[in-house]
């Protein structure tokens, strides 16, 4: 699914010439491979290291009961709140910081027209945004799978 999704991001960048790696096979490439490093480096920094680090749990955990609102509420806190180690709940540094290092990371090979603190504050927007709608996916519309052993 990650392919997938990599892939459909590098096609609505390439229909945008976003960013300005030009058009092209070649092109799609540079941005497939930009946007494979922007997720790879997320998904280590802010879901290994800094968790390792800070002694934060930041995987969604799927809510499932309650109302409606309540559910809406727990999918959307979750980019912004963690367990902590003792089970307390806390700002979730090891997303956001993994989101912010993974966007500050992308000036090493996006192009140089595209680089600076806009691009690291975009990227990081949009991880975080991509965070709120996976959790609202895993809450709604993903079926969750629970092994029961007997």
């Amino acid at each position: 699914i990650t392919a997938l999704g990599v892939a459909f991001l590098s096609g609505t960048q390439q229909a945008g010439d976003t960013p300005s790696y030009g058009q092209g096979s070649a092109a799609f490439g540079k941005r497939f491979a930009a946007n494979a490093a922007d997720g790879f480096s997320d998904i280590m920094i802010g879901g290994a290291i800094l968790p390792s680090l800070l002694h934060q749990d930041p995987r969604y955990f799927y809510q499932g009961t309650g109302t409606k609102k309540s559910r809406i509420r727990h999918a959307l806190v979750h980019p912004f709140l963690c367990r902590g180690d003792k089970g307390n709940w806390e700002p979730n540094y090891s997303s956001l910081g993994g989101d912010l290092a993974s966007a500050s990371i992308s000036n090493l090979y996006y192009p140089e027209s595209n680089r600076g603190v806009g691009l690291v504050f975009t990227n990081f927007g949009i991880s975080t945004a991509e965070r709120v709608v996976s959790s609202m996916a895993q809450e709604f519309v993903l079926r969750q799978v629970h092994w029961h052993g007997r």
